[in-house]
Formats: structure tokens, C-alpha cells, sequence
């Protein structure tokens, strides 16, 4: 079964990561072996000293969930050297009607070229006005002709070249051969083959006949093989003896790469209109082989998204993917699907309070180390259950994880909150956790960090006002704040850039040099956005 992606929001949080994780591992402890937590962003600090405390690697590390070629079910031919023989080549071609051609290899895996049946149909017209073997591998003739060699000479031969001829009766002189450069096929003739021998024809070819110890003994320098075939069957074999590398097709080549994306893929297909094209691997390994037809009906990558509902927070190309399921507790946004699908959504403080009771509804209980990080995510997004998004419920299942993992939550929580910020860039503090909001025609951005000395973050407010404009004229937003909510103070400072009558009829207070402190506020989804919200109306 293909992978489905448990993920949650861009520049990701504790409870974002942590819930991603946990989902992941509830389905699959239920049988459900295809899911896979990951991650939009870089992990934060704080998060990744929750996964060291527990033993937990960061979740796999996803850029789009955009339509690829590795998501197409693409034809997977068997992928020939250079060197194997057209006959062979055929045979397979035979094989597989749906597939117009066959990727042809370099001895490393790297495309050499692409053979089609009509390579090989020019290839046999020209055989019509030519009738020549040109330094063919001795092996290739023996494969195609089931043949052996059997004289001393032939031990000696590696490549086989001349004009291929049918011997006929020594009456017909001025038909049969008469030069050395020549392939000559015979059946029980004695004459003819002692004629081919002294002559010393580059090969004879005896078709369902024997050698004579007397001709086996004339010195020759002839390659002599002998096959089961008869002479009409073994002169058309003996064509298909050529190296397919010499006659498939190795010029304007157009391949595609498993990360793809098909609507790029598309365009280029309407833009050649070749019958098929090679896929290659990161490596430039030949992989497969892709036709419009398999771009009729992709496989979409399948998601599930925690702690999140909003598009712009979400993973690029979430449009192309299908999205199965929606575990979050923030208000309902503008995310779309095409079908019916499980949402849960709920009023708690942490995203990892909802997994929880999902562990509790399905009889399983989450193991000590799992536990021990849902509590620390539970404690992160409710700030130590300071944040006015926090419930009784929060604290009970924060409580109930504990117990399960030993440990203190008071521990934990100053463990958390304690990681230094003084060593970040404020580009890296700006993005750690931050959102983007569309809310009644207003795009704004609003970021926010929570620590425990916010005056000393104030210090560096000039630095983070020059990274905050930088966003705001890349994105071309009305407004954007920086949060620094503190735990100790059980407050935010604000920073912000935009129209300063705005910030003073949301918060009911006057700002002074882009900056202000709201007392009582945590949380960027229950206070902030809701006062913007009922603003603009």
C-alpha cells in the first residue's frame, strides 16, 4: 500500500510534530501499517528536546504533496544493456504489446537509449538492400542461432562481419560466393564447405549438418558453428544477432524524473509527443518507462492533517492530494475535499488531547515513552496550562500521560520552556511557529515565541522589526505580530508592524513604537486572531 502522511502545519510546534507522531503510531498499532508521521519544517528547539528526552527521531521531512511521476503506475519493462541481441530484444518487445518501447542501458544504469519496433522495422528494411553482418559479438550469433563452435579457428574468432549468403550448387558458380568476407550458410554439401573452408570465409554456418573429420582437418582460418536451425530460418536469426545498441534510437532523448511533477510532465508531453519516455532515478538510473496513457488517471498522494485545517498553513500541492482525514482544534478554515471525510475537531488546548482520547476510544494505550511526549506537547501548546485555550481536559489527560511515562510534569514544563533563544537568528525565532491568516480581505502573518524572560526578548526588537518587513513586503501583507508570550509573566509582548488604530481597537490599547504588552494573553488562536476577527468583521 502506498504511504499515507500524517502531518501537521508549516514551521511545525511541539503538539504539531508530537500529534503527527502519535496518530501515526496509533493507526499503526491498530494494523494499519502504511501510515507515516512527517513534518513540514525545521523542528524547533524546544521540540527537538522533547524527542531527545523520549528517544524519538524527527518525523520525516516533506516539501509537497504535489502530483509526481513516482506517484504515476508507470510501465516497468526490463531495462537491456548495449549488448544484447535484437532477437532478444524483440522477443521481450513480443511480450509486452501495451509498451511501444524499451529503455536500453549503459553498463551502469544510465540511459543509453530507447528502442522502439520501429527501430527495429528500419532496421530489417535495410537488411533487404544490404544483406551484412558488420563486427557482430561471436556470442550474439551463437545465442540467436542455438549454435556452437566446432574447429579451432572459431576458438580464436570474437566478432563476425561480411555478406550473408545461402551457398547454392557449385553449378551455379557465378551465384555462390567468392570472397572472404562473407558469412556462408550450407547444409550437407561437402563441396561447398570445402570451398568455404580453403577459401576461408569469415564464418560458415552448417545448418543441421555434421563436419567430415576430413574437412575438420583443412587448415582454415574459418569460424565454423553449427545449428539445429535449417538454412531459411537460421539466414533471418542470424540478423537478429546485432547489438540492440547500434540500432535503437539515442538522439533528442526526453526523459523525466521520479520527482516530477506531473503537470510539468504534461506540458512536455504535449510539446513532443513522443510515444514513450524513460524515467530515471536520483541517480540517473534507468527506472521505467511513462506513456500519456498512465497520466489519465494518477495515484494521488493521501494525507492526514493534525493540528491544522487552513490551506496556506498546510503542505504545498494539498490541492492534487487526497485528504483522508482532519484531527485539529482550531476553527474551521478553508481547506476543500472532493469527498466525505473523518474531521474531529474539538475546543481543548492541544491537539494531543484529542489522540489521547482516540488511544482511550480504541482500547489501546499508548506506551511510556509515546506518552511521555504527548504530555510535553500537551504542555507546550497550553504553556503550563496558563493559555485560556487550556481545559480541565488538557490537564486530566496531561496528568493520566504522566502517570503512564513517570515523570514530572512540573519537570518536564520548565525543561520545555527553558531552552535558550539567545543563540538563534530572529529569522529563525520569527519562523519557529508562525501563521499566516486571511481574514475578511486582510492578509496578515502572526508569529509568536514563548519563553520565559520576554524583556530581554525585547531587546532585540529593532532586529526582529527588519526580518518582520522583510516578510511583509515578500508576502505582500497589510499587517504582521510578533507574540512573546511569557510564561512567568502569564503575558504577551507584542511587536508589531501595520496600522497602529488597528492594533489599538483590537486590543484596547494604545501602542507605543510599534510595541505593547497585553496582560492575561497566551494564545494566538483563542485571543489574538478572534480580536482581529471581530474588528474587520
Amino acid at each position: 500500500m502506498d504511504t499515507i502522511y500524517v502531518t501537521g502545519h508549516r514551521n511545525p510546534d511541539t503538539d504539531s510534530i508530537v500529534a503527527a507522531m502519535a496518530y501515526a503510531a496509533l493507526r499503526n498499532a491498530l494494523g494499519d501499517r502504511e501510515y507515516e508521521a512527517a513534518c513540514l519544517g525545521q523542528v524547533s528547539d524546544e521540540t527537538q528536546i522533547v524527542l531527545d528526552r523520549f528517544g524519538f527521531q524527527p518525523p520525516k521531512r516533506i516539501t509537497s504533496m504535489h502530483t509526481q511521476v513516482k506517484d504515476l503506475d508507470f510501465d516497468r519493462p526490463p531495462v537491456f544493456s548495449t549488448a544484447v541481441t535484437m532477437g532478444r530484444a524483440w522477443k521481450m518487445l513480443g511480450q509486452l504489446t501495451n509498451i511501444n518501447a524499451i529503455p536500453v542501458a549503459n553498463e551502469d544504469g544510465t540511459l543509453y537509449g530507447m528502442l522502439s519496433r520501429t527501430d527495429v522495422a528500419d532496421y530489417n528494411m535495410s537488411l533487404v538492400s544490404t544483406g551484412r553482418l558488420d563486427a557482430v559479438p561471436l556470442f550474439n550469433l551463437l545465442s540467436v542461432l542455438e549454435g556452437k563452435v566446432i574447429n579451432d579457428a572459431g576458438e580464436q574468432t570474437d566478432e563476425i562481419s561480411g555478406e550473408v549468403i545461402i551457398a547454392l550448387p557449385q553449378s551455379r558458380d557465378n551465384l555462390v560466393f567468392n570472397k572472404k568476407e562473407t558469412v556462408v550458410l550450407c547444409g550437407h554439401q561437402p563441396d561447398m564447405i570445402r570451398r568455404a573452408l580453403e577459401m576461408n570465409v569469415n564464418c560458415l554456418v552448417l545448418c543441421q549438418a555434421e563436419l567430415s573429420e576430413e574437412l575438420r582437418a583443412l587448415p582454415t582460418k574459418t569460424c565454423v558453428i553449427s545449428t539445429p536451425f535449417d538454412a531459411y530460418h537460421a539466414v533471418q536469426l542470424i540478423f537478429q544477432s546485432t547489438p540492440i545498441g547500434r540500432i535503437c534510437n539515442t538522439e533528442d532523448l526526453v526523459c523525466f524524473h521520479l520527482e516530477d511533477r506531473v503537470d510539468d510532465v504534461r506540458e512536455k508531453m504535449l510539446k513532443h509527443r513522443h510515444p514513450s519516455y524513460p524515467i530515471l532515478d536520483e541517480d540517473e538510473q534507468v527506472v521505467g518507462v511513462l506513456t500519456r496513457y498512465h497520466l489519465l488517471r494518477p495515484r494521488r498522494k493521501r494525507v492526514v492533517l493534525v493540528d491544522h485545517n487552513e490551506a496556506s498553513q498546510s503542505v504545498p500541492g494539498l490541492e492534487e492530494a487526497e485528504i483522508l482525514e482532519i484531527i485539529d482544534h482550531h476553527r474551521l478554515a478553508d481547506i476543500q475535499t472532493a469527498n466525505p471525510i473523518y474531521v474531529r475537531n474539538e475546543p481543548v488546548g492541544s491537539t494531543n488531547t484529542i489522540i489521547a482520547g482516540m488511544f482511550q476510544d480504541r482500547g489501546l494505550m499508548p506506551s511510556d515513552k509515546m506518552a511521555g511526549m504527548m504530555a510535553a506537547a500537551i504542555l507546550s501548546d497550553t504553556v503550563m496550562f496558563k493559555s485560556p485555550t487550556c481545559t480541565d481536559r488538557d490537564i486530566r489527560t496531561a496528568e493520566r500521560m504522566a502517570r503512564i511515562a513517570n515523570i514530572s510534569l512540573d519537570e518536564l514544563g520548565r525543561e520545555i520552556f527553558s531552552a535558550s533563544l539567545d543563540s538563534k537568528t530572529v529569522e529563525d525565532l520569527l519562523m519557529s511557529d508562525y501563521k499566516e491568516f486571511h481574514i475578511a480581505g486582510h492578509d496578515l502573518a502572526v508569529a509568536q515565541i514563548t519563553c520565559v524572560d520576554s524583556p530581554k526578548m525585547l531587546e532585540r526588537k529593532e532586529e526582529f522589526l527588519a526580518q518582520m518587513r522583510k516578510v511583509m513586503e515578500q508576502k505582500g501583507f497589510s499587517m504582521m505580530l510578533l507574540m512573546l508570550t511569557d510564561v512567568l509573566l502569564e503575558g504577551t509582548q507584542i511587536i508589531y508592524l501595520g496600522d497602529d488604530e488597528i492594533i489599538q481597537q483590537a486590543f484596547n490599547i494604545t501602542p507605543k513604537e510599534n510595541a505593547l504588552f497585553l496582560p492575561g494573553i497566551m494564545s494566538r488562536k483563542k485571543q489574538v486572531i478572534p480580536m482581529l476577527s471581530a474588528l474587520w468583521g
